[in-house]
């Protein structure tokens, strides 16, 4: 890292907008931004850079929720728009990593430790083998690694728009419903914040009940859902819903080195999430489900796991030499 100055690193979705500094001593000047109180991403960068504007930040790596083709990034559930090339520009970054937030995620898997993981299931990772990385927040992030010849290779993937799948007749039913209202029913329409209230007022339509206006952590609240049985439904199905979906990944990549969750949903779920329907659903496939059953599932409790992602991306960066 150069004398005296600092790396910056963003993981950017729907929500929220977070920034840290990384330098020799780790991250510092944490801080979160709320989306909607911003015109556009580079505002609320010259805010966040703006606290401490004599330092010296030499490059960055931004995590955005977006494909990334080109210069232009569009996130994909956020009016947002920035171009890579006068962003690097205007705020004087030597270099400059986009990449989307759960490719970072993905880079994320080396460098966590075992205290930020909770087990959910499974044996024990296969050294060197695919990994398969997952998970629900503003939308559904979705990505893998796989081991190479100069370290690991992540994949830039939008899998969360899959199509979903029902398992049982009652999915059946709540995507036929479902499917009357947006054209095409993905992955992340159910499996994702937005996606857990589609579940709560599906199921509301179907039992002909008046529908709350929840919010996607009233709805996951374990006093409401004592007290609300289609909450209750609502968060089973979500839970039975990511373990088919992160099965079909599991099978996908053939992820010996286990699957990690991700996301601002299921850590809050906490130990509830172990004693969901997910690991049975998860292994339900069938003639493979000795296959999965041996393979591990980790729910990543680390706060920032896309910052360690980023940071592995920058170090690896700066021994390189620019393009």
């Amino acid at each position: 890292m150069p004398q005296n100055s600092s790396f910056l690193v963003g993981d950017i979705g729907a929500t929220n907008a977070r920034f840290a500094l990384l330098d020799e001593g780790g991250l510092r000047r944490h801080r979160v931004l709320a989306c909607e109180d911003w015109a556009s991403f580079e505002d609320a960068l010259a805010h966040y850079l703006a606290e401490e504007p004599a330092e010296h930040v030499s490059a960055a790596a931004l995590a955005v929720a977006s494909p990334i083709k080109g210069d232009l990034v569009a996130f994909t559930n956020s009016p947002w728009t920035f171009s890579t090339d006068k962003l690097r520009r205007r705020f004087g970054f030597e270099r400059l990593i986009v990449v989307n937030d759960f490719t970072a995620n993905a880079f994320s898997i080396p460098e966590l430790k075992p205290a930020d993981l909770m087990q959910v299931g499974g044996g024990t990772v296969e050294a060197q083998a695919p990994i398969a990385v997952l998970g629900p927040g503003s939308g559904l992030g979705v990505s893998g690694l796989f081991p190479g010849d100069g370290g690991w290779i992540a994949l830039s993937s939008e899998g969360g728009h899959a199509t979903m799948a029902a398992a049982n007749d009652r999915e059946s039913t709540v995507l036929a419903h479902m499917r009357r209202r947006f054209d095409h029913v993905s992955a992340e329409r159910v499996l994702s914040g937005p996606g857990l209230v589609n579940l709560y007022n599906t199921l509301a339509e179907i039992e002909r009940k008046p529908a709350a206006p929840y919010t996607p952590a009233q709805i996951t609240d374990p006093k409401l859902r004592e007290t609300d049985p289609l909450c209750r439904e609502a968060v089973a199905m979500f839970c039975a819903m990511l373990g088919t979906v992160a099965g079909d990944l599991a099978l996908t990549l053939g992820a010996r080195g286990g699957v990690y969750i991700a996301g601002g949903i299921v850590p809050k779920l906490g130990t509830a999430f172990q004693t969901s329907p997910f690991r049975r659903r998860f292994e339900d496939k069938g003639r493979f489900g000795s296959y999965l059953a041996t393979i591990p599932v980790f729910v990543i409790t680390h706060h920032t796991p896309a910052f360690l992602g980023l940071g592995h991306l920058l170090r690896k960066a700066m021994k390189t030499p620019k393009d």
